[in-house]
């Protein structure tokens, strides 16, 4: 049983904690959005040592878990993470069940167990993706916090119907709602099909990481990342709402469109700079 700094926490209390708190919240609202069946889905955030040191006693380890590869990059860092095989309609309810507060040992070798994942739980078998795209996303922004994966329904629906290439991907998404390119301007990545959990999948979908903060299994799901949850959720929620659009008019004649200049305007306007070559890409549609 894990020692907290001031005072044992009862289940009601825990949810007390913010970054309890917030995981509890995010994965309710993902579950009752159809996005996360079952055991679908996860999320990984960072946390910074002394908003852990409020409510936990980092010396006290309850065990240590070995990672499916050394994160050296990652040593000493916090994370609040979702738990293997759990429910996210359950967490609520119970998060020290299906959340876990680990520090990735000094040496990278080791993940050390503060809080959570009672009854011998581990992390989510994606935690190796996430631990990638940490990786990367650290390189380009220092501020990076967040990986959340799940099933958004329509963009799933639209990777059996569209066209898998990036430009058109993220063009047609683009045309979907006026706030998409100001939204996600450096665009939505697209990896081939691959097997979920494996390493192949994480080094793909950090690879795409370098440049994109979100990146879209096709048949399966997405990533999404940011500076924090809100951030990576709503990053999300945009690109599902427009892929929504999308799968609602693509049996319909278009009779009007937002024109490549419009697009172009948006991103002056709101001073972001779009994607190189998606401008120019011809919409499916």
């Amino acid at each position: 049983m894990t020692t907290f700094k001031q005072h044992p926490l009862s289940c009601t209390r825990k949810l007390e904690i913010p970054f309890v708190k917030e995981m509890a919240q995010i994965t309710q609202h993902m579950w009752r959005f159809g996005w996360d069946e079952r055991n679908g889905g996860n999320i990984s955030c960072i946390l910074d040592e002394a908003e852990v040191l409020q409510y936990l006693d980092i010396n006290h380890v309850i065990r240590t878990i070995k990672p499916a590869f050394p994160v050296h990059e990652l040593a000493g860092r916090y994370f609040i993470v979702t738990g293997s095989g759990k429910y996210f309609k359950n967490v609520v309810a119970d998060p020290e069940a299906n959340l876990g507060v680990l520090r990735v040992s000094k040496n990278g070798e080791h993940l050390e167990l503060l809080w959570g994942l009672k009854d011998g739980a581990v992390p989510t078998s994606e935690l190796p993706s996430h631990f990638m795209s940490h990786i990367e996303r650290l390189k380009v922004d220092p501020n990076h916090r967040v990986v959340i994966h799940n099933h958004a329904t329509n963009v799933i629906a639209m990777t059996f119907i569209h066209d898998l290439d990036e430009n058109k991907f993220t063009k047609t998404l683009w045309e979907m709602c006026t706030e998409c390119i100001v939204v996600f301007p450096d665009g939505i990545a697209v990896i081939p099909w691959m097997v979920p959990g494996s390493s192949e999948i994480g080094r793909a979908t950090a690879e795409k990481m370098k440049g994109h903060r979100a990146v879209v299994w096709p048949h399966h799901g997405i990533f999404g990342t940011g500076s924090s949850i809100d951030e990576a959720f709503g990053l999300i929620e945009t690109i599902e709402k427009a892929a929504q659009i999308y799968m609602l008019i693509v049996n319909q004649p278009i009779r009007q469109r937002i024109t490549d200049g419009e697009l172009a305007e948006l991103a002056r306007a709101f001073g972001v700079t779009p994607r190189e070559g998606i401008l120019s890409t011809r919409s499916p549609l």
